[in-house]
């Protein structure tokens, strides 16, 4: 019947293709966010992280004392422990004005933190005087930046020996520069640090030697790798408009969606109203009738789906770059195929309504 009617059946195609394109491109935005929140703490390559107690996320903030550090190291279990420095600084652009990055000092001697995903330049060189890296899709809004080019930043030249691909956050890029460098820069204290990136040894659970660490260290907090990302997620969930505004945009889809694919198979069922009561009459139950409408429902939303899966990966290439990437591992693929089942699942359940009344006898009549 869906095939006999082509305008109806590409009316409940376009609803679950709409659905499902902006279902999935406010996902994969919503991640691809989350994703920038998170990106230094998964790719620092720490297993445990010493931070200051009212520390929510990874951003600049109050500061702990190095002895942290040094108990750290101390602690059985821990096969290495680096510090780490994280402030705001402002770089002077040449034709007047000032932007903002975010500067990460590391220890040189391990190399922890950062910065990674480098194409030009090389990470040895910031053990170099006055040496940083900063992200190349910053280039321009910084000065037009160049390997070699020279700025000044918190009133202290530097020369630029590298650059980055893709760490942005949501905020000012990461710059990085050495542990000398960070500290004169930001003008941190002596025996001030702002984080500790702790690697555990072989063969050691993470969680367990987080909880050893704390019961060692006073008025720090100690968290593994994951529980730093959970509790960065749920800060920007709960504390930020990114979770409410991207989360009622894809419902705002889904339920548009709905309505379309409900209206036009509702329409269907009333303009085949007497194909219906001809199944019903040669004996056809109202079982199978809701298994008929229920098998079209699952065939159009697995056609419309997958074109709208297609539709988005296109505009997920389109999009990307350095500033924006959506997010879209499978997981979330092969749930939108679900929940668009389900959509015209419910769809088709609300047209069932109207066979359901059906008398048989109606075939009969002129």
């Amino acid at each position: 019947m869906l095939l006999h009617d082509r305008l109806k059946l590409a009316g409940i195609l376009v609803g679950v293709v709409f659905a499902t394109v902006l279902a999935g491109q406010q996902a994969g935005t919503f991640l691809g966010l989350l994703r920038k929140n998170t990106m230094f703490v998964a790719n620092a390559g720490a297993d445990i992280w010493i931070m200051p107690p009212s520390t929510r996320q990874f951003q600049a903030g109050d500061t702990i004392s190095d002895a942290a550090l040094t108990r750290a190291r101390a602690v059985a279990g821990v096969a290495w422990a680096a510090p780490l420095w994280l402030g705001g600084a402002t770089i002077k652009l040449p034709q007047g004005g000032a932007e903002q990055v975010q500067l990460v000092g590391i220890d040189m001697s391990r190399r922890a933190g950062g910065p990674w995903n480098l194409v030009g330049g090389d990470v040895s060189k910031l053990a170099l005087p006055d040496a940083m890296v900063f992200e190349d899709a910053e280039r321009e809004r910084l000065g037009g930046l160049n390997i070699g080019s020279l700025r000044e930043i918190n009133g202290h030249r530097v020369r630029v020996v590298g650059f980055t691909w893709g760490l942005l956050p949501f905020g000012p890029s990461y710059a990085f520069a050495s542990e000398r460098l960070a500290r004169e820069v930001l003008k941190v204290e002596q025996h001030r640090l702002s984080y500790v990136m702790v690697g555990a040894s072989a063969g050691v659970a993470p969680d367990a030697l987080a909880k050893r660490l704390q019961r060692q260290l006073a008025n720090v907090k100690v968290i593994t790798r994951e529980s730093f990302i959970r509790n960065t997620v749920s800060y920007v969930l709960l504390r930020t408009p990114i979770g409410v505004t991207f989360g009622s945009s894809a419902l705002f889809g889904l339920l548009v969606g709905l309505v379309i694919v409900g209206l036009t198979m509702f329409s269907a069922v009333v303009d085949n109203v007497r194909e219906f009561g001809t199944l019903k009459a040669i004996g056809a139950r109202n079982g199978d009738l809701a298994l008929l409408l229920v098998g079209q429902a699952i065939a159009v939303a697995l056609v419309g789906a997958l074109i709208g899966l297609a539709i988005v990966g296109r505009i997920a290439t389109a999009v990307r770059s350095p500033k924006l990437a959506l997010d879209l591992p499978w997981p979330v693929l092969a749930t939108l195929v679900v929940v668009m089942i389900l959509l015209c699942v419910v769809a088709s359940l609300l047209a069932l309504s109207r066979v359901r009344r059906l008398e048989p006898g109606l075939v009969f009549r002129g």
